[in-house]
């Protein structure tokens, strides 16, 4: 991560969501053995593989590390229209006001949120704040703490703690 830290912002991002689509796309039911876990990042490096959660969750946490500041990024809900599946992405926001840059293990290029037709956002969050997305050009409007997601608080809590679990099956082996 050190030779990261000199990067722009944007060479950050680039960098960040370039390593992370590396990993292998692992339903969680085939992981995990459960419908829908949230890894925590040394859990999604140690096996080498998760799902859309765990790519979005992991280059928000590396960016964060990064010194990317928790108010330009939000992990964002959406349906993924032509899969016809929900779908996580990370949007970056240059400024309050800016469009977002859309961060997706499904589409290796970061793409501003208009070029992506494909995703319809239904909320957003970051570390502190949770959104509920009415439309999608908006941003959408506050709608309380991020602790109010269970999967988010149990993430945060093994990662607190370091009481990480291990993958069914390790595609780093």
């Amino acid at each position: 991560m050190t030779s990261y830290e000199g990067l722009s912002e944007t060479e950050k991002l680039n960098s960040v969501n370039q390593f992370f689509n590396q990993m292998y796309f692992v339903d969680d039911n085939i992981l995990w053995g459960k419908n829908d876990y949230w890894a925590t990042p040394l859990e999604f490096l140690g096996s080498n593989a998760g799902d859309c959660e765990d790519f979005t969750i992991a280059k928000y946490f590396s960016l964060l590390e990064l010194g990317v500041p928790d108010k330009k990024l939000r992990l964002v809900y959406v349906k993924a229209l032509e899969l016809n599946q929900f779908h996580m992405v990370l949007a970056y926001y240059s400024t309050p006001s800016a469009e977002p840059l859309i961060l997706d293990n499904l589409n290796p290029e970061i793409k501003r949120g208009s070029k992506r037709g494909d995703l319809r956002p239904i909320y957003s969050f970051n570390g502190k704040n949770l959104w509920l997305i009415k439309s999608a050009a908006g941003s959408g409007k506050l709608a309380g703490k991020s602790s109010r997601l269970s999967l988010w608080n149990d993430l945060r809590s093994r990662e607190r703690s370091l009481n990480l679990n291990k993958p069914i099956i390790n595609y780093d082996e």
